[in-house]
């Protein structure tokens, strides 16, 4: 099989596609080789969609400057790719999917809560994907007089989810070759892009927006975060596991941060450019972010837009189905891989068709979907950052397997802290996109913050609450666990008393 590790050159041989026969085994040593620099493949085409550029007009939203929006979306791509890559290192230290190196934190057993949040989130972010690849390909014909309606959309919604379930049950081998070439053909055809509506850009318009609150400001950067490097934390070490254990750790970090966020950076700069111009264009966006920024091209673009737009989001979607795949044998389910990406897959056109079909506003349900989601996965990712803090020796491989060994089967306390992290944290964030969600918010009142409609209702401070006290609340009393665990002499047998998923 492939591995995420082998240069491009070898990727791009004639040699055949196999299907990848690894679930949430560990890699063996004769399978894992590689540098860090090759992340690079696998998280570039993953977030070089043309969707970044949407990203502006949903940080101006929040009714803040172009110098604040700017400000607020680096820091949060930076920041957030950051502890993916600082989670990624343990994919090399332990062989194994990022939901397995968990079980170190959580315990074989227990960590099925947080798997199973981390599998909703990656089908969450499929169906997202999908969903504005066909909105898109819609617009497009659309305006090419070629049909826009119904029969377009279920068109472009099938070829969609058959690239993405394809890469998905295929595995490693062919997602890696994908990448490669998603991010030549996305990187060359973007760059086009912004050249030709470079002069819908006027300077003295987006210069004038007036600043926002202290308030709104942290609302556009959680929003970032959310949106970018906390939506692939708990997928980060699926792609760096098969790496030699002697790679260079800084260098995991550093490659795995560039990669993901150099492209969503430049395209940010745009995106904020663009919609900064237009009041019209950026209420457009709201709607359909990136058939939205079809409407500035010449119509001999189009086609090679939606080709560039399409792409760019099949990247993300199949890393995202390939980990939920994962996620969901973590979480219990006990079928071969592909099977469960296959599932996945099947959630990921029912979700689509309702974004597609049925859902009035696209910004409003996305933005719910990662306020809501992203609480708990802040809770777990200050819990794994925590642990990982703490260790100074490989993971015991055998024993994440174990129930019965030194990662223990259902530890309370981080079970617990994630609960309460995650209950602190949907009481610190406001949701008005769908009615079942109005009961957040709960604590903004109680704690002087205004309520749910006062100055810190949108500032989404419950992620960043979560995070940090889920965090706090594994190092500060972690120390001495992690320490009786590394202690212990290597599990002698790998096959007595281990979990089989």
């Amino acid at each position: 099989m492939a591995h995420p590790q082998d240069s491009p050159d070898s990727r791009s041989t004639g040699r055949r596609i196999q299907w990848e026969t690894h679930g949430l085994d560990v890699i063996g040593d004769a399978e894992r080789k590689g540098t860090p620099r090759t992340l690079f493949w696998p998280w570039f085409g993953a977030n070089v969609s043309v969707l970044g550029l949407g990203y502006g007009a949903f940080a101006l939203g929040f009714g803040i400057s172009f110098w604040q929006a700017l400000t607020a979306g680096v820091l949060g791509i930076v920041v957030s790719f950051l502890l993916c890559g600082f989670i990624a290192v343990a994919g090399k230290r332990g062989s194994a999917p990022t939901m397995v190196l968990s079980r170190a934190a959580y315990g074989v057993r227990g960590n099925r809560l947080p798997s199973v949040i981390s599998w909703m989130l990656t089908v969450g972010w499929e169906t997202v994907l999908t969903a504005l690849a066909t909105m898109a390909t819609a617009t497009v014909f659309s305006r090419l007089g070629w049909g826009g309606g119904t029969e377009t959309k279920v068109v472009a919604l099938a070829v969609v989810a058959a690239l993405t379930v394809v890469g998905g049950v295929m595995g490693f081998d062919l997602i890696m070759r994908l990448q490669t070439w998603i991010t030549v053909i996305t990187g060359v055809l973007t760059v086009v892009y912004v050249g030709l509506v470079a002069d819908h850009i006027h300077w003295s318009t987006v210069s004038a927006i007036p600043a926002g609150s202290a308030q709104q400001f942290i609302g556009a950067l959680v929003f970032m975060m959310t949106g970018f490097g906390l939506g692939w934390a708990n997928a980060a070490a699926d792609y760096s596991r098969y790496l030699p254990r002697s790679s260079s750790s800084r260098g995991v970090i550093g490659w795995t941060t560039f990669g993901a966020s150099a492209a969503p950076l430049l395209l940010l700069v745009f995106g904020l450019l663009l919609a900064g111009s237009s009041e019209t264009l950026s209420k457009a966006i709201a709607a359909d972010p990136i058939g939205a920024l079809t409407t500035i091209l010449p119509t001999w673009f189009l086609v090679p837009f939606a080709v560039v737009a399409v792409l760019g989001l099949v990247g993300g979607a199949v890393l995202d189905i390939y980990s939920s795949g994962l996620a969901l044998l973590s979480a219990g389910l006990r079928v071969p891989r592909h099977l469960a990406a296959l599932l996945d897959g099947i959630l990921m056109v029912a979700g689509s068709v309702y974004v597609v079909f049925f859902a009035d506003s696209f910004l409003t349900q996305f933005m719910g979907f990662l306020t809501t989601l992203g609480v708990p996965i802040a809770a777990w990712c200050g819990v794994m950052l925590a642990d990982l803090a703490l260790r100074r020796r490989d993971h015991d491989e055998v024993d994440l397997y174990r129930p019965h060994g030194r990662y223990g089967d259902v530890p309370l306390l981080p079970l617990l802290l994630t609960l309460g992290a995650t209950a602190v944290g949907w009481g610190l964030v406001t949701n008005t996109s769908a009615s079942w969600l109005t009961w957040q918010g709960y604590l903004l009142e109680p704690l002087g913050l205004g309520g749910r409609t006062g100055a810190w209702a949108y500032a989404n401070l419950g992620v960043l609450v979560a995070l940090a006290l889920a965090f706090l609340g594994t190092l500060l009393p972690g120390r001495g666990r992690v320490r009786e665990q590394e202690a212990e002499a290597p599990s002698p047998s790998p096959n007595e008393g281990v979990y089989s998923t």
